[in-house]
Formats: C-alpha cells, sequence, structure tokens
C-alpha cells in the first residue's frame, strides 16, 4: 500500500505550531527561531516527509533550477563543458533546464522566455548569438562562459596565455612556418585572444607563419571537409617544411589528424599539431593530442559558484544590488603528448 501523504496539518499537530508557522519553515526559515527549526525539521525525519517540490515552486517561485543554452553538443569543448556544470548539483543542489542554440538567435530568445516560464533562478550562456547587453535586460543572475561580456558576469580561460603557450612549443619543436587554423572570430570574444597570442608570438621571434581563417561548418562532416581542404592548401604552398599547426580547439586538430594519418598511415615527421581545450577527443585521438588545457571542470564550478553567490543575493529581502560586473580568468595548461616532440 501507498504510504499516507503528509500534509502541512500532519506536521503541525505532530509539532504543536500552526499551519502558519510550518509554512514559514518552508518559504522563510531565517524569520523563525533556531530552536523551532530544529523541532521542524526533525519532525520531517519522524514523519517520512516527501516535500512536494513542485507546490514550493508555486508558494515562493524558487525552483532550484539554472536554465543552460550551449550552442551546438558536436564540439567536444560544449559537451564536457555541459557534462562538467551537471556534475556541479551534488555540490550546490540545483537542478539544470538544457537547450542546444543551433546559433540560431530567435530560437534562443524562445528558449530564454520558456526558462523563465519555469521560473528557473539564474542563466548560463555559452552560446554567442544573443549580444550581452539583451541578456542583461533580462534582470536575472547569469554568468556566461568564453562570450562576449561587455555587460555581463563572466567566467573565460586566459586565451593570449594559451596561445603563447602553444606557439611557443611549436617553435622549440624546429617548425619551419607555423600555421593557426581558426574560424572567423570577433576582436570582443574572449577566445580571439588565441589568434592574437599566436601573431604577437611568430612576430616576436621572427618565425614565417600563416593564419588559416575558415568558416568551418555545424557539424562533424563538414569540419573534416574543411580541414581536408586545408590541408590540401598546406601541402601545395608548403611542400617538405615541417609545419606547425596551431588549431582554434580540440575537435578541428582531432579532424585535421585524422586527415593526415589518411594521406600518410602516421604522423610524418613534417607536421606538429597542437589544440585548445583538452576535451576527451584530444586523449582519446588515434594518436593523443597536444593541447592547451582550459581545466573545463574549474571553468564549470567558478562559473556555477559565482551564479549561486548571485541568486542568493537575490534572495535576500534586501538585496545589495550588483555595482560592477566579475570576470575572471582561468589560467590554461600546456599538456604536452604525442603530436608534438
Amino acid at each position: 500500500m501507498d504510504k499516507k501523504k503528509i500534509t502541512f496539518a500532519d506536521i503541525a499537530k505532530y509539532t504543536n505550531f500552526s499551519k502558519t508557522t510550518i509554512s514559514r519553515y518552508f518559504n522563510d526559515p531565517d524569520s523563525l527561531t533556531l530552536e523551532n527549526q530544529e523541532i521542524i525539521a526533525q519532525a520531517l525525519i519522524d514523519l517520512d516527509y516527501q516535500e512536494n517540490k513542485l507546490a514550493k515552486v508555486f508558494a515562493n517561485g524558487k525552483s532550484e533550477f539554472v536554465g543552460i543554452i550551449v550552442p551546438n553538443l558536436y564540439l567536444h569543448y560544449y559537451a564536457e563543458m555541459l557534462n562538467q556544470i551537471l556534475n556541479t548539483y551534488e555540490k550546490f543542489g540545483y537542478k539544470f533546464l538544457v537547450f542546444v542554440g543551433n546559433h540560431q538567435k530567435e530560437i534562443e530568445r524562445q528558449y530564454i522566455q520558456e526558462l523563465l516560464a519555469y521560473k528557473i533562478e539564474g542563466l548560463i550562456i555559452l552560446s554567442h548569438t544573443i549580444s550581452s547587453e539583451e541578456l542583461a535586460s533580462y534582470n536575472i543572475p547569469l554568468v556566461v562562459i568564453e562570450r562576449e561580456d561587455r555587460h555581463v558576469n563572466s567566467i573565460n580561460t586566459d586565451n593570449y596565455m594559451g596561445a603563447v603557450q602553444a606557439t611557443s612549443l611549436l617553435i622549440r619543436n624546429h617548425c619551419d612556418v607555423l600555421l593557426h587554423i581558426n574560424s572567423p572570430v570577433a576582436k570582443d570574444i574572449p577566445s580571439y585572444g588565441r589568434i592574437q597570442g599566436f601573431q604577437d608570438t611568430c612576430r616576436e621571434h621572427g618565425v614565417e607563419h600563416e593564419m588559416i581563417i575558415r568558416n568551418p561548418g555545424h557539424s562533424h562532416k563538414e569540419i573534416h571537409a574543411c580541414m581536408s581542404e586545408i590541408y590540401e592548401y598546406m601541402e601545395q604552398k608548403y611542400p617538405g617544411l615541417r609545419k606547425g599547426l596551431f588549431l582554434a580547439n580540440d575537435t578541428m586538430a582531432n579532424s585535421m589528424l585524422n586527415v593526415i594519418f589518411r594521406k600518410h598511415g602516421s604522423l610524418p615527421d613534417e607536421y606538429r599539431l597542437i589544440g585548445f581545450d583538452d576535451s576527451p577527443v584530444a586523449d582519446r585521438a588515434i594518436l593523443p593530442i597536444s593541447t592547451i588545457g582550459q581545466q573545463i571542470d574549474k571553468l564549470a564550478y567558478e562559473a556555477m559558484e559565482l551564479l549561486v553567490t548571485l541568486m542568493n543575493e537575490r534572495k535576500k529581502r534586501r538585496p545589495m544590488p550588483q555595482t560592477e560586473l566579475i570576470h575572471k580568468n582561468i589560467t590554461p595548461v600546456l599538456i604536452r603528448r604525442e603530436t608534438t616532440d
């Protein structure tokens, strides 16, 4: 037989408190003395009370849900970032509603409205389609990761430092020419630091270099086709030279490595290769790929910790308005594997 559902009236009778006092325990516990909170908490254990989460949302508007919008899941970086954010449940106790924007601004706006209707308490945004100014206008605790952030709080990797680390490693590998392969990136996007860091380091050391900017598309198939075209271009322009490739992310690096392996059956001495992210695809590639580790687990944790701080402030009777945005940079880590010396 199903157990009897415990109501506020049952708890009130058991504790000799009024139903109003029991309601205050769930919706405004700070209004009760610590002694009374402890009495009610013990009663919930004794009665084997199971909280009706949905009723609590209706009562106080606090859902314990956080919304997440990612641009896609075919890039391993976003898949691993999402995995790490979800893993913060045990620490912070928040659940997540996740939408994949697929680079469509109007669709993402619909997603945000849907999330707000579900009474989410905060938002984490990884997609790039909606401006930070518009995101700030929703007036909800919000943190963005690795995207334009002029009007919102953010957690980012020190992309410039990562690019310097990657480029310096290729220089130490005695490459004749260095090539940075990336997609078009606006200067107000944090990852533009990968382009700037590469160029500055090459110029500082007087190394021959080239930027190869292509739109790789929005699927693994399109990325592979793009990397194949770039490979043919490099073979024609730099025959016989040792080419050091710094790719913008590990998904591109893995795809380029597969193209080279199909042509040569191995990674020939004339190619050295490094990616960016340290997503699982780099370590599990046909040949483990050197990369710049973004410390994705730390980025996810820092983003959630900051968001929880913002959400907790919003819950106070007299919340303090935020007077200065928080932009935190996480130091990347060079990870040397088998695609470099």
